[in-house]
């Protein structure tokens, strides 16, 4: 199996974090509200038995809000936390879609190619190092079908940017809303530099120029938060 991510990094959301997540997570939902109305709309026409896959599906938030918008909707969500995928699957099945549903332990590799009408990856691509992200975005792209969507949403901003002590200040924010401890907020710019993979929002769209996918168009910013979409 390759693994786009470090084994660290899968190994981070153990049985805690994704037990915690999505409570967590419950006080940034006007965010992901907005983010999962605006995905709603940009995969819109897609076919009305589109496959959809899923990368880093987590908790399934992105499938449980389109497969109740899209009931013709199929979706393979990949994960490596095996942890995660547990809480997802008991989401899914507590909504009543986990038969238009299937789970798989992996990475976007462990998809099969040419297979899908749309990828959506939510913020994902921020735990992929920068050496490894052209192999991840040609990954997806190789899932594909002709025409389909990509869509995805990523922590990216320029970490040398003048500006980029006030924008810390306003992440910080979010991150004391969803628990961070004073500790971690004083950590947070060391951690964004060397354990993520933050990229600058032009870096990010050349690299999906790069793996083929066309005019990338940026639909979704909070913060520090920027969501692109771009078909094959």
């Amino acid at each position: 199996m390759k693994a786009p991510v470090t084994p660290a990094t899968a190994s981070f959301f153990d049985r805690d974090v994704a037990d915690a997540y999505d409570r967590r997570n419950n006080a940034l939902t006007p965010i992901s509200d907005n983010l999962h109305f605006l995905l709603r709309l940009v995969l819109a026409e897609l076919p009305v038995d589109a496959r959809v896959l899923c990368v880093g599906v987590g908790t399934g938030a992105e499938i449980l809000s389109l497969a109740t918008a899209y009931p013709g909707w199929f979706f393979i969500g990949v994960d490596p936390s095996a942890e995660m995928l547990s809480v997802g699957r008991r989401r899914l099945e507590e909504a009543g879609v986990m038969h238009r549903c299937e789970l798989v332990h992996g990475y976007v590799e462990d998809a099969p190619r040419q297979a899908f009408d749309a990828v959506v990856s939510l913020l994902v691509a921020h735990f992929i190092k920068s050496e490894r992200r052209p192999a991840f975005y040609t990954a997806i792209y190789d899932r594909l079908k002709a025409g389909g969507r990509f869509a995805s949403a990523e922590i990216s901003c320029d970490l040398d940017a003048p500006e980029f002590p006030a924008m810390l200040e306003d992440w910080k924010k979010v991150q004391a809303l969803m628990g961070a401890t004073p500790q971690s907020l004083a950590n947070l710019a060391g951690m964004m530099r060397e354990a993520l993979g933050v990229l600058p929002p032009e870096e990010t769209e050349a690299l999906w120029r790069a793996a083929g996918f066309i005019n990338p168009i940026a639909f979704f910013q909070a913060f520090m938060i920027r969501g692109w979409h771009a078909a094959k």
